[in-house]
């Protein structure tokens, strides 16, 4: 689905990428994790036309999207949940969610896509009519995650999600991703700095250091991988 080859990024003249080379296949989690400041988000926003890379190609799908601006992609399939959440905070969650859907017109189906959301985060249905900014972070999370639904992404973009949030919560958020990616079969690129919470999640993993991929091979194989357990897994 998403072929990444040799892209070297940069903001300004420091390099944040050099040569990465990443594959994503239809309906797997990809998990990409890294110490921070190893340019993982930087991938994300290559990949979503934010911070186009410098050198290199990124495909979709077949199509060439090195070059697109960011709002085309996300009209081809692609949208990133950022690190962060960023929502709208004077919005209402319903509103926020209403933005995600920003570039349909199918009104039924923006109805029953909606419901999905609430369906998976039943908090957010009884929070509907609250300011964004008003929820927990475990809720913005969630609601974050749901914005980007309503986009009915092929490939959704997954930046930290577990930043700032209680243990409890973080193991419910990721319990959904995983029910996103088995039951709507939607392929999840996941950038996340718990290395440990990441690799049991994904099919196949990337370890990102510096910049440059160091390691790729399926999650299971990567857990039991002694370098990843000594710079990652605190083992």
């Amino acid at each position: 689905m998403l072929e990444i080859k040799a892209i070297d990024t940069y903001y300004g003249n420091i390099q944040a990428l050099y040569g990465v080379d990443i594959t994503v296949n239809e309906g797997e989690i990809i998990t990409l994790v890294g110490a921070n400041g190893a340019g993982k988000s930087t991938t994300l926003m290559s990949i979503c036309g934010v911070t186009q890379p410098r050198n290199g190609r990124i495909f979709f799908q077949g199509r060439d999207i090195t070059r697109t601006p960011a709002e085309e992609i996300v009209s081809l399939g692609i949208c990133q949940v950022p690190e962060g959440r960023l929502i709208f905070p004077g919005l209402t969650v319903t509103e926020n969610l209403d933005m995600g859907a920003f570039l349909r017109n199918d009104k039924d189906g923006i109805k029953k896509d909606m419901q999905r959301v609430f369906e998976l985060f039943p908090i957010l249905e009884q929070r509907r009519r609250q300011a964004g900014g008003t929820l927990s972070g475990g809720e913005q999370q969630m609601l974050a995650i749901g914005r980007a639904l309503m986009a009915r992404p092929k490939l959704l973009l997954l930046d930290e999600p577990s930043m700032g949030l209680a243990p409890l919560v973080v193991k419910q958020i990721f319990e959904i991703v995983k029910q996103i990616n088995k039951e709507q079969g939607t392929t999840i690129f996941l950038v996340e700095q718990n290395a440990n919470l990441a690799l049991k999640t994904g099919h196949r993993g990337y370890v990102m250091e510096n910049g440059v991929i160091t390691l790729a091979d399926d999650c299971e194989k990567l857990l039991a991988d002694e370098s990843v357990k000594k710079a990652y897994l605190g083992l």
